[in-house]
């Protein structure tokens, strides 16, 4: 199947969000997206361009099956279509559940987080039970505080709006008051220091009044507001037959980022995992097979994951590639699974689709944020083999038009093959 390449007339900006739709990057100036930043995202003005485009000809009804922070269910409340979005991460998806209550009462979270904040002031810290890799993030001074706030929330925060607002006011300034780096991607990194880390419970109170603010524009909208679970993608449950008319979503790249290891410093300080091991039971395996880090060796069968009628329109060609990692994982000091991991892969995103068709009306729109990948060097053609499991599941007519190029700088890369991202365009 040949991908046709073409360019999108975007309604907004269409320079700028061409550009820098692949990115969460833009959202960090706006409000609401800005509260949380989960570097696996995109740009929520190029998510409202889309829609606005849609609405001129019909009333779009929008599904996200990977909508990580909520990028695209606030960019749908904000234009006034119905929208519902699933993740899988159950982490991220208490932040996207947060994030979506911006349009409750503000003067109720603002109450519920100084009460917060003033018990806080009261309480003794206690640093005995955080695991290493806290005691390595944080500052003595800094984590007491954050202890303080951490233990006030869990006296007073309920399942009320302004609860889980409050529990996103702590989780996000969790990065703010750590002197510990953090990698493009979230990695932490403890042994890159920070200058000037803010203290805890001034950053508490700048992120209320942030969020206090934020809520105040919502409060005017009359637009449905978006539905939110924590599911999985490959069978899009509980999302009903038939929902959706425009499905825009960024499904995790083939490229060995770990979504877990992603939000450690953050699970790690609430207790809900005790350290980096816990991130297999607690996250990864909820998730779509992305990483080998998924796929610990023997865990599946290779042979076995071939078999799967799933992954028939592309059988052969992914046999090969496959086999090529298998090989040349024997040459590697990591020896990374990695041709368990694309294999996996391309199974789960052949089941997404599947699952997609079902949740699809007829016609609808379906646009893929995605990019390619080389694991150990070997080009795996991620977009073409995408349009075919695509096709396969009922969809047509896919093209894909290109963002931008990737591993262009080659410098700590391990190889240099050219790479890309874009925007892959179907129609159901």
């Amino acid at each position: 199947m040949q991908l046709s390449l073409f360019e999108v007339d975007d309604p907004l900006k269409p320079e700028v969000i061409a550009r820098t739709s692949g990115t969460f990057t833009p959202n960090l100036r706006l409000p609401v997206h800005r509260w949380f930043r989960y570097s696996a995202g995109f740009a929520a003005e190029w998510v409202e361009s889309v829609i606005a485009a849609e609405k001129l000809q019909h009333t779009p009804v929008v599904f996200d099956p990977f909508a990580g922070s909520g990028t695209t269910l606030i960019a749908a409340e904000k234009c006034g279509v119905e929208s519902w979005g699933l993740d899988a991460h159950p982490f991220i998806a208490r932040v996207a559940e947060g994030k979506l209550e911006w349009r409750s009462d503000p003067v109720s979270y603002r109450n519920m987080a100084h009460r917060v904040l003033k018990l806080a002031r009261t309480i003794t810290p206690d640093l005995t039970h955080y695991p290493n890799l806290i005691a390595r993030c944080y500052d003595h001074a800094a984590l007491s505080g954050l202890d303080c706030l951490r233990r006030a929330s869990e006296r007073i925060l309920d399942d009320s709006p302004a609860g889980k607002l409050t529990w996103l006011t702590l989780v996000a300034i969790l990065r703010r008051a750590s002197s510990a780096g953090t990698a493009q991607w979230q990695y932490v990194l403890p042994t890159r220091r920070k200058r000037s880390p803010i203290e805890p419970l001034r950053a508490f109170e700048e992120t209320i009044a942030m969020l206090t603010e934020d809520m105040h524009i919502g409060q005017s909208l009359n637009s449905p507001r978006a539905k939110f679970d924590q599911g999985d993608s490959r069978t899009c449950l509980p999302v009903p037959d038939d929902f959706a008319n425009l499905v825009i979503t960024s499904p995790p790249y083939p490229n060995n980022y770990d979504y877990a290891d992603a939000t450690r410093l953050e699970m790690s300080f609430l207790g809900e995992i005790t350290g980096w091991s816990g991130l297999q039971k607690s996250v990864r395996q909820h998730l779509v097979v992305s990483c080998s880090q998924h796929v610990p060796p023997n865990s599946v069968k290779l042979s076995d994951i071939l078999r799967e009628p799933e992954l028939k329109p592309i059988i052969g060609e992914l046999a090969e590639v496959c086999a090529k990692l298998e090989a040349i994982r024997e040459t590697k000091g990591g020896k990374k699974t990695y041709h368990l991991m694309i294999a996996s892969y391309f199974r789960d995103l052949a089941r997404t689709w599947i699952a997609l068709r079902r949740v699809c009306q007829s016609p609808a729109k379906i646009c893929f944020v995605i990019g390619d990948s080389a694991p150990y060097g070997i080009y795996v053609p991620v977009v073409p083999w995408l349009g075919r499991l695509a096709e396969a599941a009922g969809f047509a007519n896919p093209k894909f038009e290109k963002i931008r190029d990737r591993n262009i700088k080659w410098k700590n890369r391990k190889h240099r093959v050219l790479l890309q991202e874009g925007r892959l365009w179907l129609e159901g």
